[in-house]
């Protein structure tokens, strides 16, 4: 077995909204789907959020066609460890490929007002296994869904 290879990113975002805006856009089922689950690389198989402590998120997604891993379904899970309203959220977050668990993380997404816009400061500490994406992979698909965050701002 190859040792686990471990890597930490954090990545600054600024928003227009107040922080509660911003926040609501991770709380929210409907806006979370919409910046989180929706589009992309992946087909939505099944997405379901329980927001609260000791709650869950789970979406479950299969690859599709012309991505490096058609056809593979992956199951993104997270429990909730902590939340602050408005102001922090603490999750941790496998990565299945096909039933094999790829990735381990524990991620941290604190919310600052900043005048009438909030900063979102995301740190992502991981460990990766066989068959994972690796952290570059990671982190260009954080800074991605963290764009698309955006979207979920407006009502």
């Amino acid at each position: 077995m190859t040792a686990a290879v471990h890597n930490t990113f954090v990545i600054e975002k600024d928003y227009p909204k107040a922080p509660d805006r911003v926040f609501a856009a991770f709380r929210d089922p409907a806006r979370k789907k919409r910046w989180y689950a929706v589009g992309g690389a992946h087909d939505v198989v099944s997405y379901d959020l329980d927001f609260r402590i000791g709650g869950r998120e789970v979406l479950v997604g299969r690859m599709k066609a012309g991505t490096p891993i058609a056809g593979a379904t992956l199951t993104w899970a997270a429990s909730y460890e902590d939340i602050a309203e408005n102001k922090r959220i603490v999750f941790c977050q496998t990565l299945d490929r096909d039933g094999a668990r790829i990735s381990v993380a524990l991620i941290t997404a604190e919310f600052v007002a900043q005048g009438a816009g909030c900063r979102l400061v995301f740190t992502h500490q991981a460990a990766f296994f066989e068959g994972s994406d690796g952290p570059q992979m990671r982190e260009h698909g954080w800074r991605y869904l963290l764009d698309a965050v955006a979207g979920a701002l407006e009502d």
